[in-house]
């Protein structure tokens, strides 16, 4: 699954299309996770001004060229009206830039063209074997898929205060927390749930907790201060270094321009079971914590 690196990647690739006008929405397969909007034709004429990312989420936002007037609800025109589209690349998705007139391919779910000054079209592919993506309006779906999520952690909010006092449930700046049992959950667990903060996946918490020489199943309320603020650390360092890299090689993700990640190529433990711990070579260990596979090394992150 693309996870935060990879969706920030997609995000930057997306720039050659900014301020480039829509002239042509073809829809092949409107039945994703969730229904595509049928009015998602109503886009031609308004050009990209921002994509913004909110964990795994991708917000375009458009306006009408000066030659063309958003429509009000009566059909009358008005002034220019903002129109944002939220897309999630679910399992496989990708959006990937093509040349004017390249084939469509299978999984190829809708296709945007765009034009800069009436002129070098370029085509923009949703794609996504698994269907288990969204290409949605954001003004109907960001109550339920973006209200409930927690900080970013590449964010000046998220910090060792906010984790710390989050897990043992001080006061801190979240009264919610008051007189709440310290969490007692596997840190990997904590540090994957998107309430507490977004996009720390699989990939991303394996590696962390092992630069942090912290055993995944530790209970939570059992890390001291230091031990949080070292893993926080790891947390936006190995984002960090894996959005640097173009994200990490999974399966069919590639990026808008077709190119892939490397992160996967420097990877400490996850996916390497069996193997040697690059640090000790002591052999690297696998439990399951809520279903998911984490990857340890027994020697460097005791229990």
């Amino acid at each position: 699954m693309p996870e935060l690196p990879e969706v920030e990647t997609t995000k930057s690739s997306l720039a050659p299309l900014l301020n480039q006008t829509i002239t042509a929405v073809e829809v092949f397969q409107p039945k994703l996770r969730w229904l595509m909007p049928d009015d998602l034709s109503s886009l031609v004429g308004y050009s990209l001004k921002k994509v913004e990312r909110r964990a795994k989420y991708l917000i375009l936002s458009f306006l009408p060229t000066s030659k063309v007037s958003a429509p009000t609800k009566d059909g009358a025109s008005n002034n220019p009206k903002l129109r944002q589209l939220i897309i999630h690349l679910g399992m496989s998705g990708s959006l990937q830039q093509h040349p004017y007139g390249t084939d469509k391919r299978k999984h190829d779910h809708l296709i945007l063209t765009f034009s800069r000054d009436g002129g070098d079209y370029t085509q923009l592919h949703y794609h996504d074997p698994r269907r288990f993506g969204a290409v949605l309006w954001y003004d109907d779906y960001k109550s339920k898929l973006l209200d409930h999520l927690g900080l970013e952690p590449l964010s000046t909010e998220f910090d060792a205060d906010y984790l710390y006092h989050f897990i043992q449930r001080l006061s801190h700046d979240n009264n919610a927390n008051v007189n709440k049992k310290p969490i007692a959950r596997p840190i990997k667990s904590v540090i994957m749930e998107q309430q507490v903060v977004v996009g720390v996946g699989n990939i991303y918490a394996a590696e962390s907790l092992y630069l942090s020489a912290i055993h995944p199943a530790t209970p939570a309320n059992s890390l001291s201060y230091q031990q949080i603020a070292t893993l926080v650390e790891h947390i936006k360092a190995t984002l960090e270094r894996s959005i640097t890299l173009g994200g990490s090689t999974l399966r069919d993700f590639t990026v808008a321009s077709g190119q892939t990640g490397y992160f996967q190529q420097t990877l400490n433990v996850y996916g390497r079971q069996g193997e040697d711990c690059p640090s000790c070579a002591t052999p690297l260990d696998n439990i399951k914590l809520n279903g998911r596979a984490s990857v340890f090394c027994p020697n460097c992150q005791p229990l």
